[in-house]
């Protein structure tokens, strides 16, 4: 059986330097379920908001450009780790540094992406919420957008060459290059969580004294639905629920990006964190990318309606699907 070390070197599972199969193959079946689960939610988002005309605003413009960064993960990615958990340690596969670099430049272009797709929303939504409809108005502009997504890509396509080191992190032979990757990951998760943060408790501080915008806040407008609306909650009651909603939100992120940004800095400054410790917050930050679509989407009653109508047994009524580019 392999060291400890000499494991950390090759292992497909990231920071796993587990020896036993039982703990491999475990593994190897959460991605499996996060792979599965994962492409179908995003694929299913993304067809949603391509086929209903009414779902194709600026917001959803961004949360289907972090669909399809979630799919680099889900669907390319995480099958191959749940492949490559299930091979001997000695396997031909896992010593490839070519093959390595593939799967950690799926892994970074997806993540970094995701991850300002993330802050993109929640800009959107705090300039729409907080400022003049011709500030939004003039920000938002469709070639605006379009630049915004594509900087998204552009800027992801820098960082990947270093993904390839954080895969010996933690490791007693890793070198400092490796070292200083893991800093630069942590520190640039840190500021977008910031910003995150920022946007999102600004909301909720306006919210909060004005019951008018709460609509937005559940990603759609009930003024200009083509179907009679539910009669509204109380004004009291509808500001809470939307408040704890922008706060779950936030939580869940932090839940999923935190434990690795204090897992590398621990590494860094001190020394590194159990291994277990490491492969649980990879994961965990892995994990959002199955979990984004319903992040976005659980509060929308305009894309439950969609689902129903393309699902089989809907129950609803809804426009007919037609295809049109999104905003």
């Amino acid at each position: 059986m392999p060291n400890a070390s000499s494991w950390s070197a090759s292992s497909p599972l990231l920071l796993l330097w587990e020896d036993s199969s039982g703990t491999r193959i475990f593994l190897s079946l959460l991605y499996a379920v996060l792979a599965i689960s994962g492409t179908l939610s995003n694929v299913m988002v993304i067809y949603l908001v391509f086929s209903f005309k009414k779902l194709q605003t600026t917001s959803n413009a961004f949360i289907v450009n972090g669909c399809a960064a979630d799919l680099s993960v889900c669907a390319l990615w995480m099958p191959q780790e749940a492949v490559l958990g299930l091979l001997p340690p000695n396997s031909s596969s896992l010593r490839s540094a070519e093959y390595r670099l593939l799967r950690g430049g799926l892994l970074g272009l997806g993540l970094t992406v995701s991850l300002a797709s993330h802050l993109l929303v929640a800009f959107n939504r705090y300039v729409l919420i907080t400022k003049l409809p011709s500030v939004y108005q003039a920000l938002y502009q469709r070639r605006h957008t379009g630049c915004m997504i594509g900087l998204s890509w552009a800027l992801a396509l820098l960082p990947v060459p270093l993904l390839p080191g954080l895969w010996t992190l933690g490791s007693a032979q890793s070198d400092g290059s490796s070292r200083y990757t893991a800093l630069l990951l942590a520190l640039a998760v840190l500021g977008q969580t910031a910003l995150l943060l920022h946007c999102y408790l600004g909301i909720v501080r306006r919210v909060r004294g004005s019951a008018k915008r709460v609509s937005v806040l559940n990603f759609h407008l009930l003024h200009q639905l083509p179907f009679p609306a539910a009669p509204p909650p109380p004004r009291r009651a509808q500001r809470r629920l939307s408040s704890v909603s922008v706060l779950l939100l936030c939580c869940v992120f932090l839940l999923g990006t935190q434990p690795l940004v204090w897992v590398s800095l621990l590494g860094f400054f001190l020394r590194p964190a159990p291994p277990a410790l490491q492969a649980a917050s990879w994961l965990l930050l892995c994990s959002l990318s199955a979990l984004n679509p319903l992040l976005y989407t659980w509060r929308s009653e305009e894309f439950r309606r969609a689902a129903r109508s393309v699902l089989p047994r809907g129950d609803g009524p809804a426009a007919a699907p037609r295809p049109s580019a999104a905003a």
